[in-house]
């Protein structure tokens, strides 16, 4: 199976990388880096995360990397990464 990578989750990641930039932007690069090494994990074993509780579903799964959720969803084809927040934020509701 592929990654792909929504709109939301690459702005996500920028996001993320603009925030931790402030204050160490070599630090920001490696988290970035961190995070998409461990979403690249996903299509070895689909069903690695765990299912997102908000949403209950077997399809919508979550990894958790440090304090941030890497939220996916499995297709036929495709395995996509949907959104990448903090995860002492909740979740606003995705059009899975």
């Amino acid at each position: 199976m592929k990654l792909v990578w929504t709109d939301q989750a690459a702005v996500d990641l920028d996001a993320i990388a603009d925030f931790i930039a402030v204050d160490d932007p070599i630090a920001a690069v490696q988290w970035v880096e961190q995070l998409v090494a461990t979403a690249e994990r996903v299509p070895q074993s689909p069903r690695m995360g765990r299912k997102v509780p908000e949403f209950g579903r077997e399809d919508v799964r979550e990894l958790i990397h440090a304090n941030y959720r890497i939220v996916y969803r499995i297709g036929k084809e495709n395995i996509e990464v949907l959104t990448v927040f903090e995860g002492h934020r909740l979740l606003h509701p995705l059009e899975p």
